[in-house]
């Protein structure tokens, strides 16, 4: 094989991963196993049931198809404010990407379907669908306007209700805490973006932030009523105080980017914040999961950094 060759099929499989936004589907995993958690509590680290592993595949499949889609349904936007992406370069062929995504949405739903059998909860079923729907409601209508962030927040709390309801929950009202938590969230985060290639209105960035920080709070309401159940073995040990004082460090990391892009207003300032938002989104899933699970799980779930990180240095998470 020639070096020019060589070269572009390179080109064209970075092209693949940028398209895919790859290190962002780490924060899928993350959300359908804090889910799992947070009904299953295992009492050790061991292999999840073969439910879990079929309930990941259709989240990381119905992300890719999100990715991919969005960029088919904006070619021509793209090529005026994105041109750097893979589709106004032409390094991929539209109806190719298409064909792609359409393909993993199809292997999304398939999927939930698996895991629904494979656990005994039909609920999987319905939200691998309801997920998929979202997906490409987002995507083909509703990005532009103003459900849109309501929508793609819809499409994170569904992600984490995939581990939910794979482990036979949720069962506490409660339990919908963490899951309108980080749907609110990333609402905070669909809005801060909403105008990141151009220069963002300062009030608009700043009521983005309000958002993102009222559904971290929300999400923080499961381990406090936690504590009233009982608490945990961790909890125990550690209390209270401790988690909130991560979980303060860890709204604090966020709001400190936003506040930067705040002030600077700047598309790269604004960006950054949005890339360490949804990398954040790893830690606070982990630290959702510490209360109930302890370390080892915590641990587990932070790991899913390693491949963020690493794929970020190559691929763009926005």
């Amino acid at each position: 094989m020639s070096t020019a060759v060589a070269q572009q099929r390179g080109s064209v499989v970075v092209a693949w991963l940028r398209l895919l936004r790859l290190p962002n589907h780490a924060t899928a995993v993350a959300d359908v196993l804090a889910g799992w958690l947070v009904i299953a509590r295992p009492e050790s680290v061991a292999a999840p049931p073969a439910a879990f592993w079929a309930v990941a595949a259709a989240s990381l499949l119905l992300y890719a198809a999100g990715m991919v889609l969005n960029d088919v349904f904006d070619q021509e936007l793209d090529a005026v404010e994105r041109p750097e992406r893979p589709l106004p370069r032409g390094q991929i062929a539209p109806a190719t990407a298409a064909f792609v995504g359409w393909l993993t949405a199809a292997g999304g739903v398939a999927a939930g379907i698996t895991a629904a059998v494979l656990s005994g909860h039909p609920a999987v079923a319905g939200v691998a669908a309801a997920l998929a729907a979202a997906v490409y409601l987002y995507d083909r209508h509703a990005k532009p306007t103003a459900a849109g962030p309501l929508v793609m927040g819809s499409c994170r709390s569904l992600n984490w209700l995939l581990g939910m309801t794979a482990a036979g929950g949720p069962n506490e009202a409660a339990e919908w805490l963490p899951v309108a938590g980080m749907g609110i969230y990333v609402v905070g985060i669909t809005l801060f973006a909403r105008y990141e290639a151009t220069l963002s209105s300062r009030r608009w960035l700043v009521m983005s932030t309000a958002v993102m920080v009222c559904g971290l709070a929300i999400a923080a309401g499961y381990t406090v009523w936690l504590v009233g159940q009982g608490g945990s073995l961790w909890l125990a040990r550690a209390g209270l105080d401790n988690w909130l004082l991560l979980w303060g460090v860890l709204t604090a990391s966020v709001v400190y980017r936003c506040v930067m892009g705040i002030i600077s207003r700047q598309p790269v300032l604004v960006q950054r914040a949005v890339g360490n938002a949804i990398m954040s989104i790893i830690t606070l899933d982990a630290a959702l999961v510490l209360a109930p699970c302890g370390e080892s799980w915590a641990i587990v779930s932070f790991m899913l950094l390693i491949p963020f990180l690493a794929g970020r240095r190559l691929i763009p998470p926005t």
